[in-house]
């Protein structure tokens, strides 16, 4: 169920073993859905350092970034961090012909069935195992195999400018997105993303949304000293970012988003949703067990998961010292390639201040 990253790996792996499943998809196309940038960040994927090597060395799966990030920017409201090492990569997602559904999809032979109105519990009557992969935790919801940890808005656009592809700008600014975060990722030399995510706020309205929105838009056009116009938006309010309780239920695979792959630190899961499909794949060809394959991925959520709690009690003046000190040594050992946990890292940075406040 779902012709999305999971779902399309999962059925690539299982045509190699001579396995075909059917694909149900309700909408109209693969990445029928606004076109937007994400990030493989190997401070995230560690000790994996390049994703995409990764995939074509470990699974034979051959998929194309947008473009390497060579220089991340991090900036606060009063400080700025560069740092120049090579962080992870670009990748592109919706209806663009380079998203990373669409190369996923040019691989499958599998039929793919659109504008599926197919239920889960038809499909569980009529094969004998069920991949659900359908995008987000609604279904696993049902079936109270869900715990909900996040409910978070996210505002974004496709600008055109003049972009340097291989350098992408985050902002830790509560006054731009409170509790949460900002960022622009350029997927070519004219287009990029800018994004503010935050955790649902109980008092939160759409006049307070826009107002974070005009707020970045600004500081952004600013920072980069120009004009952004912008040629595409979209709005996502009380997404669901969660885990399931359980990888799998019988003969039910939960993947993706569903299994929980969106890690609640920065909210990029592309690497673990991949891997999701790939390893449920190798349960049903008799490999091993998807619920011990996808123990580390489990762990990785709740480690994102105390680290983002941590990032919502942080003001603006801690983010500054943070950012101020990304500069130096600590920024330097923490973006090297040879260290294994920098997130880690990160939470021993932030904790003094956090203990503060609490």
């Amino acid at each position: 169920m779902g012709a999305g990253l999971s779902g399309l790996t999962c059925a690539i792996m299982l045509e190699r073993h001579g396995i075909n499943p059917t694909i149900f998809e309700n909408r109209s196309q693969v990445g029928d859905r606004f076109i937007n940038a994400e990030a493989f960040l190997s401070l995230l994927t560690r000790p994996v350092n390049d994703v995409f090597q990764y995939f074509s060395e470990e699974f034979q799966l051959y998929l194309k970034p947008a473009g390497s990030i060579n220089q991340l920017h991090i900036n606060s409201e009063n400080e700025k961090a560069v740092i120049k090492e090579h962080v992870g990569f670009v990748n592109i997602r919706g209806r663009h012909k380079l998203a990373l559904e669409n190369q996923l999809a040019e691989q499958v032979k599998s039929e793919i069935i659109f504008n599926s109105k197919h239920t889960y519990e038809e499909l569980l009557h009529e094969y004998t195992h069920v991949i659900m992969s359908t995008g987000d935790g609604s279904y696993a919801m049902k079936l109270d195999n869900y715990r909900e940890d996040l409910s978070v808005t996210l505002k974004g656009a496709t600008v055109e400018g003049e972009f340097d592809r291989f350098k992408v700008f985050v902002w830790l600014d509560n006054t731009l997105a409170p509790q949460g975060y900002a960022y622009l990722l350029p997927f070519s030399d004219t287009e990029a993303n800018i994004v503010i995510a935050y955790p649902d706020l109980p008092e939160e309205n759409e006049e307070m949304i826009t107002e974070y929105w005009d707020r970045f838009y600004k500081r952004a056009c600013r920072q980069l000293d120009q004009s952004l116009e912008i040629t595409d938006q979209f709005q996502v309010k009380n997404y669901k970012i969660g885990v399931s309780k359980s990888a799998r239920i019988g003969n039910t695979f939960f993947t993706g988003n569903c299994f929980g792959s969106a890690m609640p630190f920065l909210g990029f899961g592309q690497f673990e949703a991949i891997l999701t499909g790939i390893f449920a794949a190798y349960d049903l060809c008799g490999f091993g067990k998807y619920e011990e394959y996808t123990n580390t991925f489990r762990k990785s959520y709740d480690h994102s998961l105390t680290l983002r709690r941590g990032m919502e009690k942080l003001n603006n003046s801690t983010f500054d010292f943070a950012v101020k000190h990304l500069n130096g040594y600590i920024g330097q050992k923490l973006f090297q390639p040879n260290h294994k946990n920098p997130l880690k890292t990160i939470s021993y940075l932030v904790r003094p201040f956090i203990s503060k406040q609490d």
